[in-house]
């Protein structure tokens, strides 16, 4: 297990990496927040903030919280450039964890997502 979760980290290290950063993408964007709701089933809810700012790497997936998850996490690439895009300024919905693992009960986020941009 240790050997798998080391080889995940160097592949999320390299995905940020390989990305670039916000200003170099989007030089429009001066800050993204991304709130959310992380819950799980038997778990009581976590409220996660995470900011991005020009300086920030480019890559919105948000890793899952749940120890036994690897390679899961929740994938915001595409919602985040596409209110990009559009110059939208916000945004709700939700998210199930992209683990595809045996567990029965994988988690899911509530989020709002607020883009500022120059």
């Amino acid at each position: 297990m240790i050997n798998r979760n080391n080889q995940a980290r160097i592949e999320r290290n390299q995905r940020r990496l390989d990305a670039g950063f916000i200003s170099k993408h989007f030089p429009e964007v001066a800050r993204i927040v991304i709130s959310m709701i992380y819950s799980q089933h038997g778990n009581r809810s976590v409220r996660r903030t995470l900011n991005y700012y020009p300086g920030s790497y480019a890559l919105f997936r948000v890793d899952c919280l749940s120890d036994d998850c690897v390679n899961g996490g929740f994938d915001m690439n595409g919602i985040i450039t596409s209110m990009i895009r559009n110059h939208s300024e916000a945004s709700k919905g939700e998210l199930a964890c992209d683990d595809n693992g045996p567990r029965p009960d994988h988690s899911n986020i509530v989020y709002e997502v607020a883009i500022q941009y120059t």
